[in-house]
């Protein structure tokens, strides 16, 4: 509460408090310390200064001096005093004269233009019962009543005007322009267009302020609205007389034509129906001008309900015509300057099926659609097939297809009636405000609706039927925005302006003069505020409408003149919001499954377990020879290592269900987002969280190439010496099998756990279990078989205590090396039994040839040497074969 308001209570305290009946006896509504709250008047209230509602219900006299002002609501003014102040007699100012909300009249009929009001039975503003009478000036006639009485906040009659006192029409000079209107081809606009020309013609040359000594007259042609026809019919116009001081041409191909050639005429341009954009290029068509406001008009709405909603990113698909391209193009510009991406842009020619497949694959959501109403058909029955709308979606049309536009049947579609209309319910459409939709009158002194009842009895069929109905209120208004620039160049009839009767084709003068004139116009029309941009095209306001339950609802209205948005807030959404304009990504942390770390650990927890059991056995039995022929140092630093790799699986699981942020940096990488669980327009971005650092991936390359290294080394010696047998190392063997279990782990695991990286569970799983996997095989084999033999064979003994025994170590070497010349000497044995056999077998072959020669030869005396008698070829210094020499010699 102010310190004002806490004065008042201050004051108003002793009313508070005083107890009832003190002081005496008093008027019923006034006491001596203050005044009675008194009652607002109806459709009215009472201002308190200083107090808030609360504490004006809390209260029921106010103190002397106070004032209350009274207010009215709506369009009502107070009648009365408007203020009254509480007196020390406890009573109200002015209480004789009571205070009312009475209803005012429009203040525009107590002006008048060329003309003066006089107001009786009331004053300013005029209120009910006051009367205005309406007199012009010199030179002026009023056209409309003379007298108007305001009843209930309403005038009885319209207001009138003056108008300037004419010349007959047998001494007005014609002034002629050419027109050309498309009764037949593909927009036959013309049907409604020339009638409401013509009708326009009619009120101009009624009024007498406007070219009160010309008279406008037509001359028309069919173009068809091709510019082949219309080619033909433009030269009629020129080379004809009378000379035409401006054309009138119909459709955006046929303005296009008359456009580009107007400038060698020196003539103005004034189209009603032409849309295309690159009519508004101004270097191509100086002199061009039209009440049919650009097609890219829609862009400035278009634009307006992005930031409205929020969207920042759409995407647009088209049909390939010059018209939409070009307006695409200003809407990629107008979106780029509010920040807005097109963030995808697709075009077809007849078939749009694959662009409306690419819009789906891009995940495009409020979608841009500029096609004619034909292709629309096409377009929304592949949107059908391929669900792209929905309360995900949102698609922007062009307003003027028919209201049933997608229920028309079309052979070139096979989507059905209601397939179409659940394809298209909740889209927008932006179109152009061709009838003025405020009831109010326009420069003609007609409203809206008058005008269309008028131009409806001039027609020959019915509206609905009638081509181009919807812009004849812009062919209306073009022949006013011709008149009002030909009346101001003209001068209205006095001396300052130039005559228009001079104009000839080559008078560039006049045509700059009614250029300027045109430029600057500014009227109230049946369609609305008439105005031209810099490029000559009208602004007008956009009608934005959206299709509810099959039916198009009007929701807004938009004046880019005065970036002014009219939201009715009837728009309705299927999802019961607008969408968003991207799948929304939500981040969520993704932690290791407790039951999976838990039970990793008490695996690693027993690993390291038994690696301690393992290194203290082999220190404890350091000394036995068994032991130190196994290379007990390695063997304990192996222990370690798998006892320190066994270790590294606990922090390998640590995230942020153990540990903070702030503990330790994260990476977030990419993960495949997810859809929700509940049916909500989101995507899920899982994170992980990891211990990293800045140069991670050097680290990385690094520990691999050593560690990679290392291992084919170890390999490699592995495999060398798998069949080497010594004393001093006797458990080779099981350290290649280690060797070969721990390098196939790694080739599995490395590759597995950087393909499952986004999968938190599985990754540490592989990791973490071939750890435990290769620290439990190294453990068993190197150290359970040294256990098993000890334990076994009880060999317990030291290398001292076995030389005691054996007499010296040396012993012990001679006799295992004896040991191994007594295997191979059986082998030798073995092998000479084999030679014998095969001696044997060849001195018998001999004798059996000695025998078969002494039959042939007399026998010879024997050798002196003792040895076996020679044969007649035999080399005398061959040896025989004596198996007991052979023998010896082995021995």
């Amino acid at each position: 509460m102010d310190p004002g308001a806490w004065m008042l209570l201050l004051l108003l305290a002793p009313l508070f408090l005083r107890p009832p009946g003190a002081g005496g006896a008093q008027a019923p509504n006034a006491t001596s310390e203050g005044c009675q709250i008194i009652h607002p008047p109806w459709e009215g209230g009472i201002r308190y200064r200083g107090l808030t509602r609360d504490q004006v219900k809390a209260i029921n006299f106010l103190p002397v001096d106070y004032e209350i002002e009274y207010v009215c609501r709506g369009e009502r003014e107070v009648v009365g005093p408007k203020v009254r102040k509480c007196l020390a007699n406890g009573s109200w100012t002015d209480m004789d004269t009571p205070s009312r909300c009475v209803r005012i009249c429009s203040k525009s009929y107590l002006t008048l233009e060329n003309g003066k009001v006089f107001l009786t039975g009331g004053d300013l503003p005029a209120l009910d019962g006051a009367r205005v009478d309406f007199r012009c000036d010199s030179d002026f006639h009023l056209v409309g009543s003379s007298r108007s009485v305001c009843t209930q906040g309403q005038w009885s009659t319209p207001k009138p005007h003056c108008q300037v006192n004419r010349t007959p029409h047998s001494e007005r000079r014609a002034v002629y322009i050419g027109a050309l209107f498309p009764m037949s081809g593909g927009w036959p606009g013309g049907q409604a267009c020339q009638p409401a020309v013509e009708m326009a013609l009619e009120d101009v040359n009624s009024r007498r302020d406007i070219l009160p000594d010309y008279e406008l007259k037509l001359i028309h042609h069919d173009s068809k609205c091709d510019p082949g026809q219309a080619t033909k019919y433009l030269y009629e116009l020129l080379y004809n007389d009378p000379i035409k001081i401006i054309l009138m041409p119909g459709c955006s191909s046929v303005s296009t034509l008359v456009a580009e050639a107007a400038r060698m005429w020196n003539l103005i341009v004034l189209s009603y129906g032409s849309s295309s954009p690159a009519l508004s290029n101004r270097q191509r068509f100086p002199t061009f001008f039209r009440t049919h406001p650009s097609a890219t008009l829609h862009n400035p709405t278009r634009v307006k309900l992005f930031e409205k909603w929020g969207w920042k990113k759409i995407a647009t698909i088209q049909q390939t015509t010059e018209v939409f391209t070009s307006t695409l193009d200003d809407l990629e510009e107008r979106v780029k300057e509010a920040g807005i991406e097109i963030t995808f842009r697709q075009s077809f020619f007849s078939d749009p099926a694959v662009p409306v497949k690419n819009l789906k694959r891009q995940d495009a959501r409020i979608i841009v659609g500029l096609f004619y109403e034909t292709e629309a058909r096409k377009v929304f029955c592949e949107v059908y097939k391929e669900r792209l709308f929905g309360k995900k979606y949102v698609w922007f049309l062009i307003g003027w297809y028919a209201d049933n536009w997608f229920k028309i049947y079309d052979p070139s579609i096979n989507c059905t009636v209601d397939e179409m209309t659940e394809a298209v319910e909740g889209h927008i459409t932006t179109e152009i405000v061709m009838l003025n939709p405020a009831n109010t009158r326009s420069i003609s002194n007609m409203t809206s609706q008058e005008f269309v009842e008028k131009l409806t009895k001039r027609l020959k069929r019915h509206p609905e039927e009638t081509g181009g109905f919807q812009e004849a209120p812009l062919a209306y208004d073009a022949i006013w925005a011709l008149a009002l620039a030909l009346n101001k160049t003209s001068g209205g009839g006095g001396r300052s302006g130039v005559r228009l009767e001079d104009f000839n084709y080559n008078n560039q003068t006049i045509t700059d003069q009614i250029y300027r004139a045109m430029n600057s116009s500014s009227f109230e029309g049946v369609s609305g505020h008439v105005v031209f941009d810099a490029s000559g095209s009208r602004m007008a306001w956009t009608l934005i409408e959206q299709l509810q339950g099959g039916s198009y609802k009007k929701i807004g209205y938009y004046d880019s003149t005065k970036d002014d948005l009219s939201w009715s807030k009837t728009d309705k959404w299927i999802g019961g919001a607008p969408p968003a304009d991207q799948t929304l990504v939500i981040k969520t942390f993704r932690f290791l499954s407790q039951k999976l770390f838990i039970s990793v650990s008490v695996l690693s927890s027993l690993g390291i377990v038994l690696a301690v059991v393992c290194l203290s056995f082999n220190i404890y039995n350091s000394h036995v020879r068994y032991i130190q022929n196994s290379q007990p140092n390695l063997n304990n630093l192996t222990a370690v290592g798998c006892s320190l790799a066994l270790a590294a699986v606990f922090p390998l699981g640590l995230d942020g269900y153990h540990i903070g942020i702030g503990q330790f940096p994260f990476v977030c990488q990419t993960f495949a987002k997810e859809e929700p669980k509940e049916d909500i327009d989101v995507s899920i971005l899982p994170q992980l969280e990891h211990c990293s650092s800045k140069k991670m991936n050097t680290w990385l390359g690094i520990f691999y190439g050593y560690k990679g290294l290392l291992l084919l080394l170890g390999i490699f010696l592995a495999y060398e010496t798998k069949s080497v047998s010594t004393e001093k190392i006797n458990d080779h063997r099981a350290v290649g099998m280690a060797i070969y279990n721990v390098a196939v782990l790694c080739l599995i695991t490395a590759p597995v756990t950087m393909i499952l990286s986004s999968q938190q569970d599985a990754a540490f799983a592989f990791a973490s279990l071939a750890i435990v996997f290769s620290s439990y095989i190294t453990l068993v084999v190197l150290f359970v078989p040294k256990m098993r033999r000890l334990i076994t064979r009880g060999e317990w003994q030291s290398e001292a205590q076995d030389t005691m025994k054996t007499g010296s170590s040396t012993n012990n070497n001679e006799e295992e090396k004896s040991r191994l010349l007594e295997k191979e000497n059986r082998e030798l044995e073995k092998i000479i039994a084999e030679k014998e056999e095969r001696v044997s077998e060849l001195r018998h072959q001999l004798q059996s040839r000695q025998q078969l020669r002494s039959r042939r030869h007399p026998p010879t005396p024997p050798d002196p040497s003792g040895g076996l008698p020679r044969g007649p070829s035999e080399p005398p210094d061959r040896l025989s074969c004596d198996g007991s020499r052979v023998h010896l010699l082995y021995k």
